[in-house]
């Protein structure tokens, strides 16, 4: 059960972020992103496709740790992309006028 929670929230957490980092680049410019892989993403393939392709590798590569029961690990880069991803980038949104 822990897994499955855990997998179905990096889901979520990859989605949000996947939206909210399309707000952030749409608003203020690729600058704004400080992921160079998905600045390169995007800078290669555009916004929608280049941010499209980074999130479902990592959804993929999570998916995998999950059928590999590594779920701790799950947990972990949950508990990351919520400090280093969502909260940033909800605090920027939210403060923009």
């Amino acid at each position: 059960m822990f897994g499955d929670v855990m997998v179905v929230g990096f889901l979520l957490v990859q989605c949000i972020d996947g939206v909210f980092t399309y707000l952030g680049v749409t608003i203020w410019g690729p600058a704004i992103e400080a992921n160079p892989l998905v600045s390169s993403a995007v800078a290669v393939l555009g916004l929608l496709t280049g941010l499209a392709t980074v999130k479902l590798f990592a959804v993929s590569l999570g998916i995998l740790l999950h059928l590999r029961r590594v779920h701790m690990l799950v947990a972990m880069l949950n508990a990351i992309y919520l400090a280093v991803a969502i909260v940033p980038w909800a605090a920027l949104l939210v403060s923009s006028p």
